[in-house]
């Protein structure tokens, strides 16, 4: 099938003791990075599941290192990868859109984390498809602490205003989208997702998608006292 749309997967490997650290405790290091892993690698079931789609990763990180990092690799072979550059995340996410137009020229691009493995083949095709059909020039996925979790630009060199917006604070989101705005584009808004940030956010994500890899690593976790 032709790729009507580049998906591109925004990724960190998932090295104990880097990875998640805001669930330890009651997570280890290791389970934490373990949860992590478990979430991109079902992030990527559903990205390479999606018709229509070029699935990108944009990783950063050692691999070697990671958790699950057999797994991941053998998930890999089935996308294009490339590395994350830049000064800050801003700047990597503005990269990661300009490299993955790079390979698929011409393509709109849909950006997402690898904080919502409730993501579905479904859903990912809705929240592209404002972009994809042509009615709308970007799309914002909003995330519930007041971030986002997935941009569409129909033009991805647009992309070039995120290295001047602040990530990872509570009103991203709303940054985001007034920097949007302000180059001419009008978002479109798309479903709001739960991302993954601390263990309350991990469970009350894994009772959404109770039978992948995600929420078995979560229930790992259960019944440890919290330190």
């Amino acid at each position: 099938m032709t790729a009507r749309f580049v998906l591109l997967v925004v990724a960190k490997a998932p090295v104990p003791g880097l990875a998640k650290t805001r669930l330890t405790p009651p997570a280890t290091p290791a389970q934490a990075a373990r949860i992590a892993a478990a979430a991109l690698l079902d992030t990527l079931d559903a990205v390479c599941a999606v018709p229509g789609a070029a699935p990108v990763v944009a990783m950063t990180g050692d691999l070697g290192a990671a958790a699950l990092a057999p797994e991941i690799g053998a998930a890999l072979r089935h996308v294009t990868t490339i590395p994350q550059r830049g000064w800050d995340f801003g700047a990597r996410l503005a990269h990661a859109h300009a490299d993955a137009a790079a390979v698929h020229a011409g393509l709109p691009i849909l950006q997402i984390g690898m904080d919502t493995p409730q993501v579905t083949p479904e859903s990912l095709a809705e929240a592209a498809a404002p972009v994809v059909a042509g009615g709308h020039d970007s799309v914002l996925g909003p995330a519930a602490d007041g971030g986002w979790w997935a941009l569409g630009l129909a033009e991805p060199r647009h992309a070039q205003v995120l290295a001047g917006v602040p990530m990872s604070r509570d009103d991203t989101g709303e940054r985001t989208v007034r920097a949007l705005k302000a180059c001419g584009l009008r978002p479109w808004r798309a479903a709001e997702l739960s991302d993954v940030d601390t263990m309350a956010d991990a469970r009350a994500v894994a009772a959404l998608c109770p039978d992948g890899r995600f929420a078995r690593a979560v229930a790992a976790v259960r019944g440890q006292a919290v330190a």
